[in-house]
């Protein structure tokens, strides 16, 4: 097969193109009006006509249905799509009280970072993925991979349309929103807490409003059974030269002190407030969208709305670079996993996820977790998680949906390349010929310098108006 995916953030391979029946315009009445732009004008030899055939123009349509659809069902939280418990989730998002200490020496007190190293309640959700920029990471310097508590090494991806996954996370190793937010709790290099201490915070800070929602909270101020936990105390307390935590965080299952030494039912209490924060915050990431976009505009009948490069794009999309072979459907992603030979390269100046094995090992992670679709934690199963692996997960990564791609400070899991015009380039070359495992699925496109910059030039009119200006901020 000539060309295949674009998995780790950008387009796909393969296919061919053909020109349009009668060589005229799609048409009006909710057809896209092709080769005519604002003036009318003829194409030239320096920006031709485009000549999208019928087929381009149906594949087309299956990306850019009348209405865009809402996130599925998802029956692993009962309050997936409850207003009371997004209002709720909107709150904690933005709330870093939650967090504990921050422990690379790069935290500042700048700009780019989120506070001063030794600093406590810095990192909230919203530190990573900011609203006012397509809840993607643009703070970080070089805005590659993020500074939270210390370097992680993928570029924490857009959140708008995030509802429409069921694996979650660029390797799979969450399947539901309300289990993802337990990495970002725990990790070391994120908020750098504990399941404990969070519970704490809620009972401290968001007790009446949790309860309205979710029932009685447990007695966490008795501390009795729930050790009393300081923001120095939880988490983490030092990293190596790997950036993994010296020790166990204090707070967490495994911590062999205040966690572990509660009565096994405490500990499943404690763990189910945070899976119901983990509901609370998913009803409101529900909510995200990046919205209609010029190309949807274009695709109803709108004559202005594409330039004729952005037309010629559309039908290499779907034709002769084939990336419509992963990033399909309204909002351009199959939600697979895809190997495209990349070969990281260093990030924000000293960092590289060398020999990241991606999917079949994040995926594997999720089929054991106790905080899985399929444990007691979760409010029904769709069957979303895969029960067997081949080798094709090694080394693969998720595709990422394109809507709002444009408004994202880098691409790829690795955050390696600055711009979309970096990115045609990799996959028209194939990828890279090694520095990564398993096997790569790309091969050249031998794409014309034109064509690659027709490419950039559609995925520039996936840009819709973001979510209502209310989901911004706390509410």
């Amino acid at each position: 097969m000539r060309g295949v995916v674009l998995a780790s953030l950008l387009v796909a391979c393969g296919g061919g193109g053909q020109s349009l029946p009668n060589g005229g315009a799609a048409g009006a009445g909710g057809e896209p009006s092709v080769g005519q732009v604002g003036d009318g004008g003829a194409g030239t030899n320096d920006d031709p006509e485009p000549q999208l055939s019928q087929a381009d123009l149906t594949l087309l349509r299956g990306l850019s249905p009348d209405d865009l659809p809402p996130p599925p069902a998802d029956p692993s939280s009962a309050w997936s799509d409850a207003a009371d418990a997004a209002t709720f989730g909107q709150r904690l998002f933005f709330d870093a009280r939650f967090s504990g200490e921050l422990l690379d020496g790069d935290n500042d007190g700048s700009p780019n970072a989120l506070g001063s190293r030794g600093d406590v309640g810095k990192v909230s959700c919203a530190g990573c993925h900011l609203p006012d920029h397509g809840f993607s990471d643009a703070r970080t310097i070089r805005k590659q991979i993020s500074l939270a508590a210390g370097w992680g090494l993928r570029r924490a991806p857009s959140l708008l349309d995030v509802g429409q996954s069921r694996l979650l996370m660029w390797d799979g190793r969450r399947d539901s929103l309300f289990s993802q937010v337990f990495g970002v709790l725990e990790s070391e290099v994120e908020m750098n807490s504990s399941r404990l201490y969070a519970a704490e915070r809620v009972f401290e800070n968001h007790r009446s409003a949790y309860e309205a929602i979710f029932g009685a909270l447990p007695p966490l101020d008795d501390v009795a059974r729930f050790p009393a936990l300081s923001a120095a105390q939880t988490g983490c307390r030092a990293l190596d030269n790997d950036n993994k935590c010296i020790g166990h965080g204090r707070g967490s299952p495994g911590d062999a002190a205040e966690f572990d030494g509660m009565a096994l039912a405490d500990q499943d209490a404690v763990t189910r407030v945070w899976v119901n924060v983990g509901k609370a915050i998913g009803a409101y990431e529900r909510r995200l969208t990046c919205g209609k976009a010029p190309f949807d505009a274009w695709m109803q009948g709108d004559r202005d709305a594409l330039s004729r490069a952005a037309q010629r794009g559309a039908g290499l999309f779907v034709g002769k670079a084939g990336c419509v072979t992963c990033h399909a459907g309204p909002y351009l992603s199959d939600e697979k996993f895809h190997n495209v030979g990349l070969q990281p390269r260093v990030v924000a100046t000293v960092f590289i996820d060398a020999n990241d094995p991606g999917a079949s090992v994040g995926i594997t992670r999720a089929q054991v977790d106790p905080l899985n679709v399929i444990g007691k934690y979760s409010d029904g199963d769709d069957g979303r998680l895969p029960v067997k692996l081949d080798d094709t997960y090694t080394g693969a990564f998720r595709t990422p949906r394109l809507r709002c791609v444009a408004e994202r400070p880098s691409f790829m899991h690795t955050g390696q390349f600055a711009k979309l015009d970096d990115v045609i380039d990799f996959f028209d070359r194939g990828g890279d010929s090694f520095g990564f495992p398993g096997t790569s699925e790309l091969s050249p496109l031998e794409l014309t310098p034109r064509e690659r910059a027709d490419l950039v030039a559609f995925l520039q009119t996936l840009s819709g108006a973001g979510p209502a200006a209310a989901l911004l901020a706390p509410p």
